[in-house]
């Protein structure tokens, strides 16, 4: 089952490229992000990863 039109991950050799909701789903039980979702973060996909990277962008804009 294909649930996007074009895929933004980069990964074509993986066997969820383009089956977004099985990606979904993998990235959620290892508790990171899939691609498309993720801010750059030098190749960190963890939540942790994320949530560091993003309060850094707010405390920058002053939040």
């Amino acid at each position: 089952m294909s649930c996007v039109k074009e895929c933004a991950c980069p990964k074509t050799t993986c066997p969820n490229h383009k089956r977004c909701c099985d990606c979904v789903k993998r990235h959620r039980e290892s508790d990171s992000l899939p691609f498309c979702l993720f801010v750059d973060n030098d190749g960190d996909k963890s939540f942790e990863g994320l949530y560091h990277k993003l309060k850094e962008r707010f405390e920058k804009k002053g939040h």
